[in-house]
């Protein structure tokens, strides 16, 4: 590729057309969060002025459940001094970084990761235009990387700093690149290897690598006098080789601590995760999550070898418990358990940090079971986040599987209400577990369009149990959080309702497909159908009531424009909430 390739996608008619979407989405969601208010004009559009109130940003909105304001993108106009100017991404953060709380410090990275996130959108508008209702009949890692928004809150959602151009292209999840995994041999005494039970690392690592590559791998080492029982096997992002461990862990490599010994021959393709990886060249294999040390959405993308260690017994736990409840089991739910884990600690970083710091988190890797081999016969799977995806010409992901299904939007919705939300209702009610159920974190089992069960997956780093009495083994003690009591239901409220139920309510009754009050009074129906099953817990449902009249508004922006380096403090991310008033529950009186 050269050089002038690299940026070919930088054109100014793209520019411009991803500086109006990311205006629209910065409009609605810092409306949504309080930070602006909007003024509604005699002509029935709003305003929001800029600090100086010199600037004003005019457009057309419909106001919907939650607060959320569905602007439409191309109303969206620009006026100084009487006149129009154009829709520009950064001058809005710039001109408004005083209502935003965006400080000297942050503001910079801000808009760097601003500027990241408009040139992805630039190359995705390079892609060729697939309508919904052809990509809903796409293949899993088609839909996977078709996906055109990231996470429907956060504005700047893909930053992904540290990355050059070409890494962009190389590795992330849009540009379907395929990568091939660097593998490194970590000394034993520095790494260890955990897996679930009936694991045994030299058969796992001979499955999953093959045996011609492990002995390629063993010549390597042999070849240096070294001996391969001595070591263990990890698996690494390129750019984290090239980037990070090669050069801040010089130390190890020289020592022969680390040795590199290249590519493996299977081809992978990122997740919208970035950091884990699908197997194409043999899908029933595991994902593999790396430590990848960009920052993007408010965090370094490490991988904490600490972690690590107790990762597997914690799925196996998971994995027990669904098994073990009829009602979880009613609705299908699984998991796509983390079956081992690998990590690197590297000694010095370690007597030099606390154990939150990303120095801790740049060599580890675990593997993730893969959900295709759980497929019955005409079944086929997609990430939940495609459900709030909307195509070039406003259809929505949705829609389209309601189209392929032939039933009553309605009926669809129970479907998928009862194979996602009930089981995320009964983890809390049953035994105060809760999960990170964003549209990433799901993947959905379909057939002829219908929802016929989820799955859930990261596991080991997204779910806590808030009960401070529960009986849980030693290595899942980890898992307990400490939540104040009025704030426990915003699990549901917060990540379910306000994070992912309010864009998709919207979407289907922006296209026309189903009513607002028709989804929301659906939901409701789902909650009592659970309710109603479960009487044995009517006491837990009293106490957290999922039909209160409104609840806490807790706002990710505000988290990620405070500091966009680490949103939440890993010791306490109950107190890291930025709550700012309340929201109507949409449920209530239902």
């Amino acid at each position: 590729m050269s050089l002038a390739d690299s940026v070919a996608h930088l054109s100014p008619e793209r520019w411009a057309h991803a500086n109006r979407l990311l205006v629209r989405k910065a409009l609605a969601e810092f409306a949504h969060e309080r930070l602006i208010t909007p003024e509604r004009l005699p002509d029935s559009r709003y305003e929001v002025r800029s600090d100086d109130g010199l600037t004003r940003y005019r457009f057309t909105a419909t106001l919907r459940a939650l607060d959320h304001w569905q602007i439409d993108a191309e109303s969206v106009t620009r006026h100084r001094d009487g006149g129009e100017l154009p829709v520009a991404a950064l001058d809005f953060f710039i001109e408004l970084k005083e209502s935003l709380g965006l400080s000297g410090d942050i503001l910079p990275v801000y808009l760097e990761e601003i500027s990241s996130t408009l040139s992805g959108t630039c190359f995705k508008l390079t892609k060729p235009q697939i309508p919904s209702a052809e990509l809903a009949k796409s293949g899993f890692q088609a839909i996977e990387t078709g996906m055109t928004e990231g996470h429907p809150c956060f504005v700047a959602n893909n930053g992904r700093l540290g990355f050059g151009v070409h890494e962009y292209l190389a590795y992330a999840p849009e540009t379907a690149s395929p990568v091939r995994l660097v593998w490194l041999a970590a000394h034993r005494s520095r790494a260890a290897f955990t897996a679930g039970v009936g694991i045994e690392y030299e058969a796992f690592l001979r499955d999953e690598l093959g045996d011609e590559t492990v002995n390629r791998f063993s010549v390597i080492l042999r070849e240096q006098d070294l001996d391969p029982d001595d070591y263990l096997l990890i698996p690494v992002h390129p750019w984290q080789w090239w980037n990070k461990l090669s050069v801040t862990f010089a130390a190890e490599v020289a020592q022969r601590h680390l040795v590199c010994l290249g590519e493996g021959d299977d081809e992978y393709l990122a997740q919208q995760s970035i950091r884990t990886f699908f197997n194409r060249s043999n899908p029933g294999k595991h994902y593999v999550k790396t430590a990848l040390s960009v920052l993007n959405m408010g965090f370094m993308r490490g991988l904490s070898a600490a972690y690590m260690e107790a990762t597997p017994a914690i799925n196996d736990w998971l994995a027990q418990l669904i098994d073990n409840d009829p009602v979880l089991r009613s609705t299908g739910l699984s998991i796509i358990r983390e079956r081992a884990a690998v990590g690197y600690r590297h000694l010095e970083y370690e007597a030099a940090t606390d154990r939150y710091s990303p120095y801790r988190k740049m060599l580890a890797a675990l593997w993730r079971e893969s959900p295709v081999p759980s497929l019955l016969e005409g079944e086929s799977l997609a990430t939940m986040a495609s459900l709030v995806h909307v195509d070039h010409e406003g259809a929505s992901f949705a829609g389209a599987l309601i189209e392929q299904s032939g039933l009553a939007p309605k009926e669809w919705l129970r479907y998928y209400l009862r194979a996602y939300f009930t089981p995320l209702l009964h983890s809390f009610y049953a035994y105060d577990l809760v999960f990170m159920p964003h549209g990433e974190n799901v993947i959905l089992i379909l057939k002829d369009g219908v929802v016929q069960r989820a799955i859930y997956k990261d596991i080991a780093e997204e779910i806590a149990v808030m009960d401070p009495d529960a009986v849980l083994p030693p290595a899942v003690e980890r898992l307990r959080v400490d939540v104040p009591e009025d704030t426990k239901l915003l699990s549901v409220f917060t990540d379910v309702f306000d994070c992912f139920f309010r864009f998709l309510a919207a979407n289907l009754a922006a296209e026309g497909v189903l009513e607002e009050d028709d989804f929301w009074r659906t939901v409701a129906d789902v909650v009592r159908e659970y309710q109603a099953a479960t009487p044995e817990l009517a006491d837990k449902f009293k106490q957290y009531d999922m039909f209160a009249p409104e609840f806490a508004l807790s706002c990710l922006n505000r988290l990620q424009l405070r500091n966009n380096k680490q949103m939440v403090d890993l010791a306490d991310p109950a107190g890291a909430l930025q709550l700012v008033g309340n929201l109507k529950n949409p449920i209530a009186g239902l």
